[in-house]
């Protein structure tokens, strides 16, 4: 298993409710949908390498 970090944030309510439900749309955990949307940007914006993440 990859080793990994934890990070708290704080978000608006309607957010974490549209996040829960673009997850169980995708049927995924909240925390990993939003890693998803995460390494997608990081990769698109070039700030990490596409694949480093897997």
């Amino acid at each position: 298993m990859a080793r990994t970090a934890p990070l708290g944030l704080r978000i608006e309510p309607a957010v974490k409710a549209a996040l829960e439900k673009a997850a169980k749309a995708d049927r995924r955990t909240v925390a990993a949908y939003v890693e998803i949307l995460i390494i997608a940007d990081l990769e698109a914006k070039g700030f990490l390498v596409q694949g480093a993440a897997e």
